[in-house]
């Protein structure tokens, strides 16, 4: 009940009671700035003397304060940073290079985020800096199972940057930035050494295995919606466990041995090939020269035998004795000849193959006067 009729409440000992102010929304509780002035002028009366702080005094430091706070609301974004602004802590806007000012808090954040430097994250070993000058296997992260059913210790790197600043500000906790992107890339290259043998991880697929994982990270972080773009993955070592290294070596130069045998057979190849090539040419070549000759000498010879038709039509008799001596000259010439002459009262003549005289021209009515 009021009973003072000034429409103030008052409380059980008589003093007027205001009511209480509404409680802020649960996370969004405004700074008490009469609390903040009060202490911060009892901390000044301790220190200046008596009767500074007075109506004149206070408005001074009131404004001087008043100048701070609003002079913490400037700040600068250099050429590989991004500004965002956030009011309450939603997002307001995007600020390009240059200097520019907000609201100071709490009412206003602006944050610089470098979008263009790349940030190297290690996964499977300590670097040489902070493991006394060598790199150190980290087990737990490098040791994985192979499509054979093998171990493969893999060593790698990632390069990330920030490509989507206000992505990267709300959707990744800022502080762990690096555990988010570094189980994304354990994640994706365990998927991609799962369906490789250990032979080929270890020898020829390991820029296909970059390029794999660098795709399923890239993959997994838009749709997280992360706001992070993998630049690239570098594999610095793959191994096999200390226990089974001996083993895996002679594997590894048997494969070693099998590549120098195959590189050997494709330079062979590419040597014989060519040179059979040419040689089936020259062979065809020849076989056409051989066939064009033989077209010729076969024209040849049936222009001949028609021109001895027509002689023999002229004169059968002289040209049969004609064929027949020449016929016999072939015929007897590489052969070893004894002669009779029976004009010359049984005189013999030997003669060798390699001397053999022409044929005498025979007389009329005797078709030949030499035996054999």
């Amino acid at each position: 009940m009021n009973e003072n009729g000034g429409g103030q409440p008052k409380g059980p000992w008589g003093q007027s009671r205001k009511p209480a102010p509404p409680k802020p929304p649960t996370g969004m509780r405004p700074p008490d700035f009469e609390s903040l002035l009060r202490k911060w002028r009892e901390d000044l009366q301790r220190y200046l003397p008596a009767g500074f702080l007075g109506k004149r005094g206070a408005w001074a430091v009131g404004t001087f304060a008043l100048a701070i706070w609003l002079a913490l609301g400037f700040y600068t974004v250099n050429d590989n940073e991004q500004g965002v602004v956030l009011r309450f802590g939603a997002f307001v806007k995007h600020t390009g290079p240059g200097t520019y000012w907000h609201l100071p808090w709490p009412f206003e954040t602006a944050y610089t985020p470098n979008v263009k430097k790349p940030n190297q994250l290690d996964i499977g070993f300590k670097p040489p800096a902070e493991a006394g000058g060598q790199r150190e296997d980290i087990q737990d992260e490098s040791y994985m199972l192979t499509g054979d059913d093998n171990i493969a210790a893999v060593q790698f790197s990632v390069f990330w940057r920030i490509k989507d600043a206000n992505a990267y500000l709300f959707n990744v906790d800022r502080g762990k930035s690096d555990d988010t992107v570094k189980a994304v890339a354990e994640s994706a290259m365990r998927e991609v050494v799962g369906q490789e043998r250990l032979d080929a991880i270890m020898t020829s697929h390991r820029e296909q295995i970059q390029d794999r994982v660098q795709r399923g990270m890239q993959s997994i972080l838009d749709t997280y919606n992360a706001g992070i773009e993998v630049v690239s993955v570098k594999m610095l070592g793959v191994d096999t466990p200390s226990q089974v290294r001996a083993a895996n070596a002679d594997v590894q130069k048997a494969v070693a041995d099998k590549d120098k045998k195959r590189n050997d057979a494709e330079v062979y190849a590419a040597t014989a090939v060519p040179e059979a090539k040419g040689e089936a040419a020259r062979i065809v070549k020849e076989a056409e020269a051989y066939k064009q000759q033989a077209i010729v000498l076969g024209e040849g010879e049936a222009k001949r035998f028609t021109a001895v038709y027509q002689e023999y039509k002229k004169a059968p008799d002289v040209t049969r004795r004609r064929i027949y001596l020449e016929t016999m000259t072939t015929v007897l010439k590489p052969l070893n000849k004894i002669i009779i002459d029976d004009e010359a009262k049984g005189v013999t003549l030997q003669i060798p193959p390699s001397s053999a005289p022409k044929p005498a021209p025979a007389r009329a009515g005797k078709p030949g006067g030499a035996k054999k």
